[in-house]
């Protein structure tokens, strides 16, 4: 199976640099539209509970974002969970997102992670 982001990606170095220095950077929206149309636009799985968390997992089963705004650990500042598992189950690596990181960043953080079907960086 392969995963495409839904924007192509433009490396910094390709931006010309006056497009860096007049624009405006991310500093609201957090809501989870922008990270739940961009994975439900990939195939995720996309469940809200009760409570308006939100579930979502990778078609693999390999990836689980949650969006948890009724949670304890929002409570402690840790509004999105991603955690990703190898092979045989267990937890590769995982990250949280604050209240005060814009959702289109969380966003941009997916569509990377998307991009990257390979688990191996090719400098190693």
């Amino acid at each position: 199976m392969k995963l495409t982001a839904t924007a192509p990606f433009q490396p910094l170095a390709e931006l010309p640099p006056h497009a860096l220095g007049e624009r405006e950077w991310l500093l609201e929206c957090h809501c989870a539209r922008h990270v739940t149309d961009l994975l439900k636009s990939q195939g995720w799985d996309v469940v809200p509970d009760l409570d308006c968390n939100v579930h979502c997992s990778s078609p693999d089963q390999r990836v689980y974002v949650g969006f948890l705004p009724e949670s304890q650990e929002a409570a402690r500042g840790e509004l999105w969970h991603i955690h990703v598992t190898d092979n045989d189950g267990t937890t590769a690596w995982r990250q949280t997102f604050g209240p005060d990181t814009p959702a289109r960043a969380v966003a941009g953080f997916l569509a990377a992670l998307v991009a990257y079907p390979t688990r191996y960086c090719s400098c190693v």
